[in-house]
C-alpha cells in the first residue's frame, strides 16, 4: 500500500460523493429525514468532507483545517453550493496530504489518538477509506428513499481506479 494508492481511492469516492449529492433534484431533499436512518445526505456529505479534512488535510498537507464534528452532525439547510465546495476541499486536502506523506510514515502509529486507541498509520488509512464507503451506502440508500429515484451514480467504480486502464479483448 501507497500513500498514491489510498488518494486514488479517496478520490474516486469523493467524487462519488458530489455525485450523489448533486443526484438529488430538489435541495431540500439533501436534508429529509427517513425514519430508521440515522442521518440525511448532507449531514453525511458534511461528515466525510470534514473527517478527511482533518485526518489528512489537516494532519500532513498543512491546511490549518479545524475540525467542527459536533457541527458536521447539528447544521442543516447547507446549501448545495457548499457541500460542493467542502467535498472539493477535501478533495484537494486528500491529495496535499498524502503527496506529503512518506511511506515510511505508513508503519509508525499515527500522530494522534482516534477513538480514544493508538493505531498505525496504514491501518488507519484503510480504515478512512472504508469509513467514507460505509457513509457513501448510508447516502445512497437516502437519496434512493426520499427522492423514490432508484438510479444509481456509478458510485465505487473499479473503471474510475488511478490504475484502471481498457481490458484487452
Amino acid at each position: 500500500m501507497s500513500p498514491e494508492l489510498v488518494a486514488g481511492i479517496l478520490d474516486r469516492d469523493l467524487r462519488t460523493l458530489r455525485r450523489e449529492i448533486e443526484a438529488y433534484p430538489e435541495e431540500g431533499q439533501l436534508w429529509e429525514a427517513v425514519p430508521g436512518l440515522p442521518n440525511c445526505g448532507g449531514t453525511l456529505a458534511l461528515h466525510l468532507a470534514g473527517n478527511l479534512q482533518h485526518y489528512i488535510g489537516a494532519r500532513w498537507g498543512g491546511t490549518g483545517y479545524a475540525r467542527d464534528r459536533d457541527a458536521e452532525f447539528a447544521r442543516r439547510d447547507v446549501p448545495r453550493s457548499e457541500l460542493v465546495a467542502e467535498i472539493e476541499r477535501a478533495r484537494a486536502a486528500v491529495a496535499a496530504g498524502l503527496a506529503r506523506l512518506p511511506a515510511a510514515a505508513l508503519a509508525v502509529e499515527y500522530p494522534e489518538v482516534v477513538g480514544r486507541s493508538r493505531v498505525r498509520t496504514d491501518e488507519y488509512l484503510v480504515h478512512l477509506c472504508t469509513h467514507m464507503a460505509y457513509h457513501l451506502g448510508q447516502l445512497d440508500a437516502h437519496r434512493r428513499l426520499v427522492t423514490g429515484n432508484a438510479a444509481g451514480v456509478g458510485a465505487l467504480s473499479p473503471n474510475e481506479l488511478a490504475s484502471a486502464r481498457p481490458a484487452a479483448d
